[in-house]
């Protein structure tokens, strides 16, 4: 199975925030729109970091409450892995895994065009589990 059978079941949305915005910005973001993680990105296009809510509470506990008005730029990950559409998720699981990372932006030709979520992955794999038993229990049956 590839990302692209993800992003066509989820949807490719991608919710973005400029770095200049101020972290009390993000905040509203992520409440409003129910999600853990942000992509930064000036243009809407390019990935510039990305920045989640367990960055906040981090810089939080070390860097106070004056954090809040400064940018997401101060507390935002700069070195973002990327996948493509082509990519398989069973590579993208392992190393989400492995790096300990909940949100991968997906690019094509340097564009941003999506952002898949451990939960994507975990979705997609119970989706698929469920099915081949399915077929398991029919072909018993039959």
């Amino acid at each position: 199975m590839k990302i692209s059978d993800i992003i066509r079941s989820k949807g490719d949305k991608v919710v973005t925030i400029r770095s200049e915005a101020t972290v009390s910005d993000l905040l509203a973001l992520l409440a409003d729109h129910r999600i853990g993680a942000v992509v930064v990105s000036d243009d809407g296009e390019s990935v510039g970091g990305i920045v989640s809510e367990r960055d906040i509470v981090r810089h939080l506990h070390s860097g106070g409450s004056q954090i809040l008005t400064g940018p997401v730029s101060a507390i935002m990950t700069s070195d973002v892995f990327t996948c493509t559409h082509d990519d398989h998720v069973e590579s993208l699981e392992s190393t989400m895994t492995e790096r300990r990372i909940r949100h991968v932006p997906i690019v094509e030709d340097g564009r941003l065009k999506a952002i898949v979520s451990i939960g994507d992955v975990v979705k997609s794999r119970i989706s698929n589990l469920e099915s081949e038993r399915d077929h398991l229990t029919t072909y018993i049956n039959q």
